[in-house]
């Protein structure tokens, strides 16, 4: 019995070369979530086996034709070619920098292969803004991103209260995941005036808001620290983000 084709938008994780042509991709996709698929010939001498290579760099937007089967765990591509082609993110070093690290923190909070279309379409939205983004918005798009995915996996920060949001003295607790005006009794947490740069970034819903967002480098810095020391604690086994230390260098 073969395998079943379906039709499905898919967002390129990563690839890793395999053989003297082939290439495994972990795509993202609409309708199956991770996936990882064996393409072939796409790696051969040539303007054709480039042109094939270049749709699988992180952050491409694809449609796809697929062959799935849930008993296995490489599934292969049966057609694939340009779902979005971007203006500028390929093209502009800040821009790919920025979507690699957006692919890597979405495949390390991807724990089973599972559908989510909501996160699907949340991804590919966020891609598709960045690409038309202008300066000011891409310097905050990594905390943007890193807060409006914590909506997706069920772990939002909570949002803090009209009153508490004015106290001098005020913290967020990376552990709890809430804003507080007592010291917490471990050191997952983050104070003044960091606090007051998260609130502001918590009350930002579009990509357009953010250079309304009154942000130092140094609360740039601080908080994509803190983020990732907030995901670390929420989501299992979650390591360390490679991308953070280019970011933090990239968008002072």
């Amino acid at each position: 019995m073969s395998d079943k084709t379906h039709k499905t938008k898919g967002i390129v994780l990563r690839t890793v070369k395999y053989g003297e042509s082939s290439v495994i991709v972990s795509i993202y996709t609409e309708i199956f979530g991770q996936q990882s698929y064996l393409v072939n010939g796409v790696r051969t001498s040539g303007k054709k086996g480039s042109a094939k290579a270049n749709l699988f760099q992180p952050g491409v937007i694809l449609d796809l034709v697929v062959y799935h089967n849930e008993l296995k765990q490489l599934q292969r591509l049966k057609e694939f070619r340009w779902g979005f082609l971007y203006k500028h993110i390929l093209q502009d070093v800040i821009k790919n920098t920025v979507v690699l690290f957006m692919v890597e923190l979405l495949s390390k909070c991807l724990k089973q292969p599972e559908e989510n279309p909501d996160l699907f379409y949340f991804m590919e939205d966020a891609l598709l803004h960045l690409d038309e983004a202008d300066d000011k918005t891409v310097a905050g798009y990594p905390l943007f991103f890193l807060i409006q995915l914590t909506y997706f996996l069920g772990i939002p920060p909570q949002v803090a209260t009209g009153a508490q949001a004015q106290e001098a003295q005020l913290f967020f607790d990376l552990k709890e995941g809430f804003f507080t005006t007592e010291i917490p009794d471990h050191h997952h947490y983050i104070q003044q005036p960091h606090t007051s740069a998260l609130i502001s970034l918590l009350q930002v819903r579009q990509p357009k808001e953010l250079p309304e967002v009154p942000l130092t480098g140094e609360n740039k810095r601080k908080l994509m620290v803190a983020m990732e020391e907030y995901y670390q604690l929420h989501i299992t086994d979650f390591g360390t983000l490679r991308t953070v230390p280019i970011l933090r260098e990239i968008l002072r």
